[in-house]
């Protein structure tokens, strides 16, 4: 007992007061509101770690965060305390003449493996472990595969055929369709849309419709039928997407064993980034901690900005209503930002509606004033930003902690044309993830497909790879391994289409492959490496910049061979991608240094020396598609707010007042724009307001007598 005193003690000594309080407060219901900065994964780090050393069972803590990258940072921080913790203890034990020198070594033993036990990760990574160990009690398959949202996309796109919604003109025109029905159906990506935040925010269609799609009204009917056969698929097929990992998790809970036996398994729930749960993960919560014992929430209201996911700040606005005997902890002193920084910020914010108030303070006291630089055009405030930035390098600040943000990607697009003409590299947040690339899902689908014989989306992508193969016979062959109860031997019997007969029978022979019972166990490595062999060629009659495709191909085999298990690997890869090869392998680009240039919702959790956030004006921020209500105007400051606090050092807003209409070419139509609402008054206050290269003190304006002569030059003209 004493020796877990001394290492919870430790544990606390290098908190400030309201990151104590939080850490060591009871059982209750608690909810941590952390400003921008204010070391919320530190604290959440150190409540789990005070938990173990006070006696808690790691096993039995959640910890439940919106990456992997997040659980497996905040474990590690873990980790690392409790070592801090137990040296500590080994010292005090030893001042006080401790006659036992290898407890100290076997606590430290103890410290590093205790955070191991955490059950830590996304809330949707968390229910495909709980999915597959309980889901048997409610009557699901446990051997189901999940599709991400691109497959999700395809799969809704292959059904919306199969129903004739969305036929082109000539079939519509064969089949004579009636007037009324010529209207254009929804896309693909709209219809997941549109039936992700139906599920998500568990609303009825038609308010989804008439809130978010109003545009789709027309087609309600309709989506009703597509989402119904969209469901029904998946089952047939053994597929999850995102959102029924969340919805069979609620519906776990709700299960009288299997609820039952959930909340058995632990004491404790931690949930980081609260402010960006939506309904259903609220439930979730509810279902694992109905009155509250046991759950921490972190979050910054302040900060909650998807509501595109279907986030809803309700969440935690609400907590305290929804847990009475809630505990609120406030962290208000801010770790990143210097104070005029924060002084700007806290103005921004403060004319937000509904928030947990909190005023944000630094004992940096002195350093720049945050800087609104008004601009005439979008070309000047590239002139500006690129003179600044390199100034800053020139004084010793690497391109690499500056970044520039704005709100939407295509905000980026003249300056990335400017950087790219004088030479200035730059890495771009907010692309396609690694696997989302085309050549990195056609490699996945192949192990997809051996997996699960009914995955019609990765079935039609490996077999429309081979010469001679479209969607209809695609569609066939599908059909006949279904028959076949997924035998990929039967296909031997195929006659494949002649420009096919010699890749058929080397498919076959790998579909056969790694669908053996034994491959499901064995090295993911050694699979991968033969789905690269028969590909490769594959690819280079594909895609353009093979050689660049082959290499990342190359590097997911090396991340494969960290997995034993085939399922896991497609799981991991699935559920929490990594962006770029980059982080599957390390930093490319060692010696060279590069500007980021980001989109704020990318920008979030990050931070740098200098940031710059470009085009603030009314418009663009807030964007005036989100102008529709007070919600997505309250939504578009905080977006702002989150943009300004990323600065460490420096800070500049930047407005241009002349957009010009650039359509098929540049021309000289244009429009004015002011600076965004949500620099009122009080926040401008807290800016140095300057124009982006004011008027030097020489420019002398004409003289009287030069005016005079103009004059009578143009008089002359007449006589």
């Amino acid at each position: 007992m004493v020796e877990k005193s001394l290492v919870a003690d430790a544990v606390l000594a290098d908190l400030n007061g309201p990151q104590r309080e939080a850490v060591t407060q009871g059982r209750g219901p608690l909810l941590i509101v952390a400003g921008a900065g204010t070391g919320k994964t530190t604290t959440l780090a150190h409540r789990v770690a005070h938990l173990i050393a006070t006696g808690t069972d790691p096993a039995r803590i959640l910890l439940l965060t919106f990456t992997r990258r997040a659980a497996a940072e905040m474990l590690r921080r873990v980790d690392g305390i409790m070592r801090d913790g137990v040296m500590r203890d080994g010292e005090d034990a030893t001042d006080a003449g401790s006659l036992d020198d290898e407890a100290p070594a076997r606590s430290r033993r103890g410290a590093v493996t205790a955070s191991r036990k955490v059950w830590g990760g996304t809330f949707h990574a968390v229910a495909t472990r709980l999915l597959r160990r309980y889901g048997k009690s409610i009557g699901l398959s446990t051997d189901f595969t999940i599709v991400d949202r691109a497959d999700s996309e395809d799969l809704m796109h292959v059904i919306r055929a199969d129903l004739g919604f969305g036929e082109d003109r000539k079939q519509r025109g064969k089949r004579a369709r009636r007037a009324e029905e010529e209207t254009r159906f929804p896309l693909k990506g709209t219809c997941l849309s549109i039936y992700s935040r139906a599920v998500n925010t568990q609303q009825p269609l038609t308010m989804v419709l008439q809130d978010h799609f109003p545009w789709c009204e027309e087609h309600e009917e309709r989506l009703k039928q597509l989402f119904s056969a969209y469901v029904d698929r998946k089952e047939e097929a053994s597929l999850f997407d995102y959102d029924d990992l969340l919805l069979f998790w609620r519906a776990l809970l709700r299960d009288d064993e299997g609820g039952a036996t959930i909340r058995d398994a632990f004491d404790c729930v931690l949930v980081d980034e609260y402010q960006d749960t939506n309904t259903v993960q609220a439930d979730i919560l509810r279902g694992m901690s109905p009155d509250g014992e046991g759950l921490t929430v972190v979050g910054d209201d302040a900060q909650s900005i998807y509501s595109f996911r279907a986030a809803d700040i309700r969440n935690i606005l609400e907590f305290p209503e929804q847990y009475p005997g809630t505990t609120i902890v406030k962290l208000e002193q801010n770790y990143r930002s210097s104070q005029p920084i924060l002084d700007a910020t806290n103005a921004v914010i403060s004319a937000a509606e509904q928030r947990h108030r909190k005023e944000l303070w630094s004992d940096r006291k002195q350093g720049e004033p945050p800087q609104l630089v008004l601009c005439t055009d979008e070309d000047e405030q590239t002139e500006f930003l690129i003179d600044r930035i390199l100034t800053h390098r020139e004084s010793g600040m690497k391109l690499q902690q500056q970044a520039v943000l704005f709100r939407a990607s295509h905000h980026s697009m003249s300056l990335e044309v400017e950087l790219g003409r004088r030479n200035i590299p730059f890495h771009k947040y907010g692309g396609l993830k690694f696997v989302e690339t085309a050549h990195v899902k056609d490699t996945l689908a192949f192990l997809r497909l051996a997996e699960n014989p009914r995955d019609v989306i990765s079935g039609m992508r490996a077999l429309m790879l081979l010469p001679g193969i479209g969607r209809v016979r695609a569609r066939q062959l599908l059909t006949l391994l279904g028959e076949q109860q997924g035998d990929f031997s039967f296909w031997r019997d195929v006659s494949p289409p002649k420009v096919a007969a010699d890749d058929w029978p080397l498919f076959v022979a790998l579909m056969r492959g790694l669908s053996d019972p034994r491959a499901k166990k064995g090295a993911v490595g050694d699979q991968l490496h033969r789905v690269r062999r028969f590909y490769s060629p594959l690819l280079k009659a594909k895609y353009d910049n093979s050689r660049e495709r082959l290499r990342d191909i190359e590097q997911l085999e090396v991340i494969a061979g960290r997995f034993k298990d085939r399922m896991q690997f497609i799981a991991e890869m699935t559920l929490d991608p990594p962006s770029s090869t980059q982080e599957l392998a390390g930093d490319p680009l060692l010696d060279e240094d590069y500007l980021i240039l980001s989109t704020i919702h990318s920008a979030k959790g990050l931070e740098w020396n200098a940031v710059y956030v470009i085009h603030a004006t009314d418009g663009n921020i807030p964007s005036d598609l989100a102008t529709g209500d007070t919600q997505q105007i309250e939504e578009e400051r905080r977006l702002l707010y989150v943009g300004l606090t990323r600065a460490k050092d420096w800070l500049y807003v930047t407005a241009p007042h002349r957009y010009y209409f650039h359509g098929w070419g540049k021309s000289d139509r244009h429009s004015y724009a002011q600076p965004s609402r949500f620099l009122t008054e009080p926040a401008r206050c807290r800016f140095h307001e300057q124009t982006a290269f004011p008027q030097q003190a020489d420019d002398a304006p004409p003289t009287a007598e030069t005016a005079r002569r103009v004059r009578e030059d143009i008089k002359n003209m007449w006589s």
